[in-house]
């Protein structure tokens, strides 16, 4: 089964690579017996489906997670394995299109307006007697 990242990227299924281990937590005699853990890994170094610039961007965010240039993703949240492939997909496609977002447009600083920094100090003035206006009389 193919994994569509988005419209416009689809990772193939003979790309992804699969292992299947016994999974620790819930299951009771089941967990025992059956390899429910699943391990999803994919190739960004030798995809084919990525164009040069994608791999170069997938490398450089995702460094950290990646060994060797593959990037492995765990799931074994779930007590049946076909539940486990599913997160394991749904957490490589996010973690691929995270990587391949465009940067978030950076914030231009901007000084307060003359209007908004006077109606702020004057919200200071209203505030500070009001306060003013609750202390006790000075005694005389």
């Amino acid at each position: 089964m193919d994994l569509e990242v988005s419209p416009a990227l689809t990772i193939p299924a003979s790309e992804l690579g699969w292992r299947f281990s016994r999974s620790s937590g819930p299951g009771g005699q089941h967990v025992n017996t059956s390899d429910s853990r699943v391990e999803l890994s994919w190739n960004v170094a030798e995809s084919a489906v990525l164009s040069d610039g994608q791999r170069l961007r997938l490398i450089s965010l995702l460094g950290q997670r990646l060994i060797d240039g593959v990037i492995t993703v765990s799931a074994s949240e779930r007590r049946s394995q076909l539940r486990n492939r599913e997160m394991a997909l749904a957490k490589l496609s996010a973690l691929v299109a995270e990587g391949l977002a465009p940067d978030a447009a950076r914030r231009r600083a901007t000084k307060p307006t003359r209007a908004s920094n006077r109606r702020r100090l004057a919200a200071k003035e209203q505030r500070a007697a009001t306060k003013q206006q609750r202390r006790r009389p000075p005694a005389e």
